[in-house]
């Protein structure tokens, strides 16, 4: 799957509100960046590198094991694959995006 169908997902499962007024930002590395900006009215998903209020950094391989259940967000989190920086709180919520 590429950043493009990504991006298109997440807009499909943000819809107008995703229920998260923060800035959220997926950050692939190489791969590009997914922002979800859930302050604007409506909710926007760019691949624009915004300032987030929580940045989730995986791998892309590793974020489409999460996306399609195969890899436990938490697992991840404990194993290094996944790393969250601002805020945390933030980061819970995310599953009722991804998942």
């Amino acid at each position: 799957m590429s950043l493009e169908e990504i991006t298109s997902r997440l807009t499909e499962s943000v819809g107008s509100d995703c229920g998260i007024p923060k800035i959220v930002k997926f950050d692939f590395g190489e791969d590009g960046v997914v922002s979800i900006d859930g302050k604007s009215t409506p909710n926007k998903v760019s691949n624009d590198d915004l300032d987030a209020d929580c940045t989730v950094k995986v791998a892309m391989s590793d974020f489409l094991e999460m996306a399609s259940g195969s890899l436990n967000p938490q697992m991840a989190f404990m194993t290094g694959k996944l790393k969250v920086e601002g805020d945390m709180s933030v980061a819970m919520q995310l599953g009722k995006l991804v998942g």
